[in-house]
């Protein structure tokens, strides 16, 4: 599990983003169930995916579920059997790669950890397809997110996966009713929380990330906060926010600093592999102990940002 490794490896090294290698191998993601989608149409180009990543020298996959939800997959016309099928299957194909991987590699056994397998809990946003994880307020009370919530743990932790990654998470109200269904009901579970936020200091719906970190300072279910899917540049005070917040270990996996224009449905900017893993150099200097990308990063990406982490 995720706590054990951490007393043994003081770096984690988290994958890229799934979703745009997808694309750069084809597939189109113009769907509101976004990477849950290659679910249903070529689930093995996701294992392909994870393998490559965990051949880039990440220690951690993370399963294409993030936008996989009960509510999703009926609008697609699947019965509440056949989207658990589809979460836990997204657990499966990364437990594969993982697996294979780890087989092939005797060499690394005892120079890297066994990579883990991290289960995607995206946000209520994300089930809505509206781009509601990047503003929060989505006007429904703890009820309704819990049982949005409740039968997606459910499905991924009967999966085994390794721990569950609460992410993307735009507000502290989320965040405090995964701690609490997790606390109350997944004891046995080990999860990270995850925020996007909108500046070097806020959550995308403008709590103070310091207070969103420590409001779940006393559920030991959450083994790791932090944040992903935010802009690189402020991923340094965001770290120093979190780390004067909480005990618990940092996480950070940013975008690839590029920007994305919701009118005409493109990307600005040019990520670069050597800028990011230098950028991810002085995130774990200043405290983040498991560090990767999100949206529009690569295996190319990890791959630098290992190449200073386990320099052969």
């Amino acid at each position: 599990m995720l706590s054990q490794t951490l007393q043994d490896f003081p770096l984690l090294i988290l994958d890229g983003a799934l979703a745009t290698e997808l694309e750069r191998r084809g597939c189109d993601l113009r769907d509101a169930l976004w990477s849950a989608r290659v679910l249903l149409d070529n689930p093995e180009l996701i294992r392909a995916v994870h393998h490559d990543y965990f051949a880039a020298g990440a220690d951690v996959a993370t399963t294409a579920s993030y936008q996989a939800s009960y509510e999703g997959f009926a609008r697609r016309g699947l019965s509440a059997e056949q989207a658990t099928a589809c979460l836990q299957l997204s657990v499966q194909l990364a437990c594969e790669a993982r697996d294979a991987f780890w087989v092939a590699n005797p060499q690394l056994h005892g120079v890297r950890p066994r990579p883990l397998v991290a289960a995607s809990v995206g946000p209520f946003g994300a089930m809505r397809a509206d781009g509601s994880e990047y503003v929060g307020h989505y006007g429904v009370d703890d009820a309704t997110l819990r049982d949005f919530h409740r039968p997606r743990l459910a499905a991924l932790l009967a999966a085994g996966p390794d721990v569950l990654a609460c992410e993307t998470l735009p507000c502290l109200q989320e965040a405090r009713v995964l701690a609490e269904l997790l606390r109350a009901e997944f004891p046995q579970a080990q999860a990270w929380v995850s925020f996007s936020c909108r500046d070097g200091a806020h959550t995308c719906q403008g709590e103070p990330l310091a207070e969103a970190v420590a409001a779940l300072a006393d559920c030991p279910q959450v083994v790791a906060v932090g944040v992903n899917c935010t802009a690189p540049g402020f991923i340094p005070e965001l770290v120093a926010a979190a780390r004067a917040a909480s005990d618990k270990p940092v996480l950070v996996y940013p975008n690839a600093g590029e920007t994305y224009d919701p009118v005409h449905k493109c990307w600005h900017g040019c990520a670069d592999p050597q800028a990011f893993a230098e950028a991810a150099r002085h995130w774990h200097a200043q405290g983040a102990r498991l560090i990767g990308g999100c949206c529009r990063t690569t295996p190319e990406d990890i791959r630098a940002l290992a190449a200073w982490a386990r320099p052969q």
